[in-house]
């Protein structure tokens, strides 16, 4: 099978050298790979030039339109029979390709997605933001996973679809604010196999620090109402649970300012939480620095993504703007 790998770039030239380093030590090897400059002032035409003698790839520049849009160009230039798209902030093992052709092989799958996790090269924080990222503790823990709950919906960081979805259901129709899901979605309901090749994992770097990783958790909790929008069905009740924990956490705030008695009880079980996260990461990373920002990374992750979600669920559920 010849593999098509789309990778949408924007502003990210040291990712994108990374990334493609890694693309030239994969064991299979018949793939082509597609950088496209999504409106990047930071270009990085020159960095992918090296890779011309080691890897079979192009370079394409456009006007800003958003990663959905920009897969979709990829999409149209492709000349693959499987579609693999990446994000530029990760870091692909040497087998990854070889496991997914093994595994369509053996079970084929029209589109399908796999899991996350944190290189050894990362920084604690990046590790810590990782853990969170997949945490049974925190949302994080039905990404990616075999047991999530209800239909398996590839994220787009480490995503694949065969030549026949492109042709039969299209591209993304949002660029932004949850726009594999929607596509996930159309993909199951026009009849496709979708699955999880769960040895198909990718190391994702998300953000480096704790400001930028809220910043993109607030903006999936909106995402998650923007898909809403378009599959009402689709919003279940885990989804609310970051705002119930961003609710609990500012009640238990305000319980410890005003001395009320329940205060007690809330500290407790916000201790208890606490440790729980600690102790089950300090088992996975092995390291009590990485354990302690690990506490830090889900707090963000669940209050930053409670706030977008609570944010857009009032603007645009409640008050009905568009």
């Amino acid at each position: 099978m010849f593999f098509s790998i789309i990778i949408p770039l924007y502003n990210r030239p040291q990712e994108i050298d990374e990334l493609l380093n890694t693309l030239t030590r994969q064991i299979y090897k018949h793939f082509e790979v597609l950088v496209i400059e999504d409106g990047s002032v930071n270009r990085a035409e020159e960095i992918v030039k090296r890779y011309s003698g080691t890897l079979d790839v192009q370079y394409f520049e456009k006007q800003n339109e958003g990663q959905g849009f920009t897969r979709n160009f990829g999409f149209e230039r492709a000349k693959g029979d499987y579609f693999i798209i990446f994000d530029s902030d990760c870091l692909i093992p040497e087998n990854y390709l070889e496991i997914v052709n093994n595994s369509l092989a053996a079970n084929w799958l029209d589109a399908y997605g796999g899991p996350d996790g944190a290189h050894q090269s990362f920084t604690p924080v990046q590790k810590a933001i990782s853990y969170s990222m997949t945490s049974p503790f925190t949302t994080g823990g039905i990404r990616g996973n075999k047991k999530a709950i209800g239909q398996f919906h590839p994220r787009s960081f480490n995503m694949g679809v065969s030549r026949q979805v492109w042709e039969k259901v299209g591209g993304f129709v949002i660029t932004r604010l949850g726009e594999d899901i929607e596509y996930s979605i159309r993909i199951h309901a026009s009849g496709f196999k979708i699955g999880l090749i769960p040895d198909a994992i990718v190391y994702h770097k998300r953000r480096t620090d704790f400001y930028k990783f809220y910043k993109q958790l607030h903006f999936f909790g909106r995402a998650r109402i923007n898909i809403y929008k378009f599959f009402p069905s689709q919003l279940k009740l885990v989804h609310f649970f970051p705002a119930l924990a961003t609710l609990g956490l500012l009640f238990t705030i305000i319980a410890n300012i005003m001395a009320w008695r329940i205060s007690a009880l809330c500290n407790i079980v916000l201790v208890v939480y606490s440790l729980l996260i600690f102790f089950h990461s300090l088992y996975k990373n092995k390291s009590a620095k990485i354990a302690f920002l690990s506490i830090i990374a889900s707090v963000t992750q669940l209050t930053a993504y409670g706030l977008g979600f609570m944010q857009d669920f009032w603007k645009r559920v409640i008050l009905k703007r568009s």
